[in-house]
């Protein structure tokens, strides 16, 4: 019985094999000689955030946090330090990122709207046209609401 690679050559797949090493060796070279690029905090934040005593916040309604907290308090958002890594946990992650598609402000761009829509076609199975509805129908409204305040209204 045939195999799928019987047709082609040896020397093709070795010098395929090769030239695979070689890219994946010279991009692992430019990725380890880039410049570093400088620091975008003052020393003076770095070292309060480095302080025993300085608390972690939400990263949306900035309520302090007691150490080991999973969700915030005040607004629900999941704010642990491993929640995305927790097999449970992580689908209360998701479902924030999804649900911040259809009812909040999002950056409106191409790689966000592709991410939605792949992320939400993965998940959603069979309801993502609904999903993709809302996201849209957000995402105009997000667009308008620009337009007014770069015009001098208010949204």
């Amino acid at each position: 019985m045939a195999g799928p690679y019987d047709s082609i050559p040896f020397e093709y797949l070795l010098a395929s094999v090769i030239l695979g090493g070689l890219t994946l060796g010279r991009l692992v070279f430019w990725v380890r000689e880039a410049p570093l690029r400088p620091d975008p905090w003052e020393p003076e934040i770095d070292e309060g955030l480095r302080q025993p005593e300085a608390q972690p916040v939400c990263h949306r309604c900035f309520t302090p946090q007691p150490p080991g907290q999973w969700f915030c308090e005040h607004c629900g958002s999941a704010v642990g330090p491993y929640n995305n890594l927790m097999p449970y946990v992580n689908v209360f992650s998701q479902g924030e990122v999804f649900r911040n598609g259809v009812t909040d402000r999002v950056r409106i761009g191409p790689l966000t709207v592709a991410g939605y829509f792949l992320a939400s076609l993965q998940s959603y199975v069979v309801f993502p046209p609904l999903y993709w509805f809302f996201l849209l129908r957000n995402l105009f409204f997000t667009q308008h609401e620009a337009a007014e305040i770069v015009e001098g209204g208010t949204p």
